[in-house]
């Protein structure tokens, strides 16, 4: 998996793929040993819930919209343009609470699994099916403190 030069054209993914996850269209860019990166459409009220990634590091920066997220225990909320750092082994959640579609580009450092995670989730409509897949690809769901949390989300 090499860096190919050129320009990935806004709204194609590499090898004309989009991967549906939980109603959130994410569109592939660049797959290297090193980074992976990929397009992401969060529709309003779409998130990722708190998770771990042992392995990577990851990024976001905000194309459009605002989100909200938890990071390391703490709220905070990024607008357009913002840039967020998400370091390994730091929980993370991802919310969309605008009732705006958001665009992000999204990358991890190195690649790791989660190409081959993608893969197996696109379509995937069962929550509980995600969550038991990832760790196996290197990403840990976190369980949610209580109850009411899934309904808040």
């Amino acid at each position: 998996m090499s860096l190919q030069p050129g320009i990935q054209r806004r709204g194609e993914g590499i090898d004309g793929v989009h991967w549906n996850i939980m109603g959130q269209v994410y569109t592939p860019k660049s797959v290297t040993e090193d980074c992976f990166s990929w397009h992401a459409l969060l529709p309003p009220e779409t998130f990722v819930p708190p998770h771990i990634h042992p392995t990577q590091d990851e990024y976001i920066l905000v194309q459009s919209g605002e989100l909200d997220l938890v990071l390391g225990g703490e709220e905070i909320h990024a607008n357009q343009g913002d840039l967020i750092c998400m370091p390994r082994a730091i929980p993370h959640g991802i919310f969309n609470n605008t009732g705006h579609d958001v665009n992000c580009l999204f990358w991890v450092t190195p690649t790791g699994k989660l190409v081959n995670l993608f893969r197996k989730l696109h379509n995937l409509a069962r929550p509980d099916e995600v969550v038991a897949l990832s760790p196996a690809y290197e990403v840990n769901f976190l369980p949610p403190k209580r109850a009411a949390d899934v309904m808040d989300l």
